[in-house]
């Protein structure tokens, strides 16, 4: 790999390993990919750590949008920053950080309203490319290979926009905090922020994997008296318990809709298919909420410095969360394993 850039001359291009998929659902490919020096207001991070996200998996395996391919998947990791692009005063060569998938400009009409985390300038990217100038940073023999939510982490080196990162603090474990860029913070978001959940209420959460455990967390630190966790895996049943969950339902066990009741509810993660919803009004009517959820509602430069200082002075688990760690090279292994249902978070490590 080429040598980075001093800090008295302009970043240059480097070539690194990565991950890359070349087409929907196929194996990913170690490729030497080139890396290009980071654009105004951008940080290029050397990805120490990057945990595997379903919803990595869930667009990895998607046809639906082919002319994106090849592609560097991976959103929720922490680096080092490498070098930074012209504009950034808030970066500099050395700082630890986490990456998000969705950023926050602090300007545009949502970031100042202290009320929104859509940020109008850096909301979620779906055309694998960087928002700034619409283009990629990364290829292969000088074609390009497209991003995933601008930060694709599936690589040695990656390019975001300095508004898409988190400055954290060195003596932060990187292979852990990791998973405070997008799942556990959306889980513990939606409770405290988005459901609002209060003491002595009743919460039924579907599907207890990262974000589902995460949410139970919230809602046992907000006092919920009840914590149903329903999932078709039984093996869930105790992991939810260590997280606050007070009971447990598996719907294949079951001869009668496990939907039952009115209140709030809040929608989380990528569907896998059919993502419209409908509903007959009168259910609206009778007093039924439905709310949508992306990232918990955090603000990421404004909201994630409180959860790692809460996870420093273990206010929140997230060490549980990770059932395996593995290296780079074994980046496959990890895949299957969330595609078979046997994992929470891998969490892969990058080569020192």
């Amino acid at each position: 790999m080429a040598a980075a850039a001093s800090s008295s001359s302009p970043p240059a291009a480097i070539t690194c390993r990565a991950a890359v998929a070349w087409g929907p659902g196929q194996a990913l490919v170690m490729e030497d990919v080139e890396v290009a020096p980071p654009g105004p207001m951008e940080i290029r991070v050397k990805v120490v750590s990057t945990s595997i996200c379903r919803s990595d998996v869930t667009q990895w395996q998607s046809t639906a949008q082919p002319d994106l391919f090849p592609r560097i998947f991976g959103h929720e990791a922490s680096g080092v920053v490498e070098s930074v692009g012209e504009g950034v005063t808030e970066f500099q060569a050395g700082d630890h950080a986490l990456t998000v998938f969705i950023g926050e400009c602090m300007s545009c009409k949502h970031c100042v309203s202290g009320k929104s985390n859509m940020c109008q300038r850096l909301g979620l990217e779906r055309k694998g490319v960087m928002h700034s100038d619409q283009t990629t940073r990364f290829s292969i023999g000088g074609k390009p290979v497209y991003h995933y939510c601008a930060v694709s982490s599936f690589s040695e080196y990656a390019v975001v926009h300095s508004g898409c990162a988190v400055k954290v603090s060195p003596a932060m474990p990187m292979d852990r905090i990791c998973l405070l860029s997008c799942g556990a913070s959306a889980g513990l978001g939606a409770a405290w922020n988005v459901a609002d959940v209060s003491k002595g209420s009743s919460v039924v959460i579907f599907g207890l994997g990262t974000v589902g455990l995460s949410v139970a967390q919230g809602a046992k630190l907000r006092g919920a008296s009840k914590i149903i966790g329903v999932d078709t895996n039984p093996d869930k049943q105790e992991k939810g318990k260590a997280f606050g969950v007070t009971d447990f339902i598996n719907p294949a066990e079951l001869n009668e809709p496990v939907q039952q009741g009115w209140g709030l509810t809040v929608t989380l993660g990528v569907p896998k298919a059919k993502p419209e919803v409908s509903a007959h009004y009168g259910l609206l009517l009778s007093g039924r909420t439905l709310k949508g959820s992306l990232f918990g509602g955090w603000r990421p430069k404004s909201d994630i410095p409180l959860l790692v200082e809460k996870y420093t002075n273990k206010e929140i688990q997230i060490d549980d969360l990770v059932t395996h760690d593995m290296p780079f090279s074994d980046i496959n292994k990890a895949l299957e394993l969330m595609l078979e249902n046997r994992c929470l978070r891998c969490v892969i490590h990058m080569a020192k």
